[in-house]
């Protein structure tokens, strides 16, 4: 998979992601759900399990860098 097909694409957080913890987020991808590794796209925040994200960066082949994708 292409990294334009990645970014912007929605996710669910399923394990926190913060400072210093490789989180884990469920992406609906190549017609189904696949899991990836995932950092913040900033290195001080805090997302933790159940946030909606968007992928920003994809780093082939199981890890993405997200943000959340609505304010709290």
């Amino acid at each position: 998979m292409q990294d334009a097909s990645m970014v912007g694409l929605m996710g669910r957080v399923t394990g926190t992601i913060g400072p210093g913890l490789v989180g884990e987020v469920i992406v609906r991808v190549r017609g189904g759900a696949e899991h990836f590794l995932a950092y913040a796209a900033t290195d001080t925040d805090r997302i933790e399990s159940g946030t909606v994200v968007m992928v920003v960066e994809y780093l082939p082949p199981r890890t993405v860098y997200v943000t959340q994708a609505y304010d709290s």
